[in-house]
């Protein structure tokens, strides 16, 4: 006799945990989410289960089973074909195998694509440099401000925006490597770095990317082959602008989950020298009166 602790009890909970959450999300959506005609009036909201089942190829039987709690294991193909019926998020496709049983797909390479609300929040930090990079470091977008530090990227090539390059390709007397600062910043980067790694594991952008950098940087290699792991976070940043003198800011790191980004913030204390360097230099630049340095 299984006791209630068991396998046989986790498999029940298992069942019970994934109807429940095939039933909610049925619920969830609407005719014209799946592109289906939304004329005729429902009783109840949501997708029919017909419809479900249409959707997903499966037979509507098995799915009504499955709804239920009382259909036998689905398969990957099924649950990848549930996750395109359903309209699943990369979340609730994660949560939708893991309840199953199932180890997740792999996620795909690092999303390029920038949603207009961070793009709309760049715009509006007018005084704050900012600017988002996904997980290989490459920049997506930048404010004004922010070309003071990191250059007119409008410029340059997609494949030459990468910030890990511009960092090692220091020659090895530069002063930033004698920076204990600006060590913990690319020591910090390379963990990251070594996080995305994993996450997006036979990525070619990425694995060309280390590939190039091992063989062209002894100093990346040695960072590289630390093996530390770690995702980003906030540090205190103490530069020499070559238009505005010293800056000291915390550089601030804020996570974009459904692209799996990074906005990275130049954040000054409010009346501190930098914020009113910050502001200063806004200014200027609206005026026309500054020019973007070089990255």
């Amino acid at each position: 006799m299984t006791s209630p602790a068991g396998p046989g009890a986790r498999g029940d909970v298992r069942r019970t945990e994934l109807a429940a959450f095939l039933r909610a999300r049925r619920a969830g959506l609407r005719p014209h989410d799946v592109g289906l005609p939304d004329a005729a009036r429902r009783r109840t909201p949501g997708l029919r289960r017909q419809e479900v089942a249409q959707l997903a190829g499966i037979s509507v039987d098995y799915y009504v089973r499955l709804e239920q709690g009382r259909g036998s294991h689905p398969s990957r193909q099924v649950l990848s074909a549930l996750t395109r019926a359903l309209v699943l998020t990369r979340d609730e496709r994660e949560y939708l195998f893991r309840i199953a049983g199932e180890s997740p797909p792999r996620v795909e390479g690092p999303s390029r694509e920038v949603a207009p609300a961070v793009r709309w929040l760049l715009d509006g930090l007018t005084a704050t440099p900012a600017y988002v990079v996904d997980a290989k470091y490459d920049v997506l977008a930048w404010n004004g401000l922010a070309t003071l530090f990191i250059g007119d990227l409008s410029t340059v090539p997609a494949p030459d925006r990468n910030m890990i390059r511009w960092m090692f390709r220091r020659p090895p007397g530069d002063p930033h490597w004698s920076d204990e600062d600006q060590l913990r910043f690319s020591r910090s980067t390379i963990a990251d770095l070594r996080a995305a790694y994993a996450r997006y594991l036979g990525d070619r952008g990425i694995e060309e990317l280390v590939t190039e950098l091992v063989a062209t940087s002894p100093r990346f290699a040695e960072m590289w082959a630390e093996q530390n792991v770690e995702a980003r976070r906030r540090i205190v940043k103490r530069v020499e602008h070559p238009a505005a003198g010293p800056l000291e800011f915390e550089c601030q790191v804020l996570h974009v989950p459904d692209g799996d980004q990074r906005v990275i913030v130049y954040c000054a204390e409010p009346g501190s020298p930098t914020h009113r360097t910050f502001v200063r230099l806004a200014g200027e630049l609206a005026a026309g009166g500054v020019v973007a340095v070089s990255s």
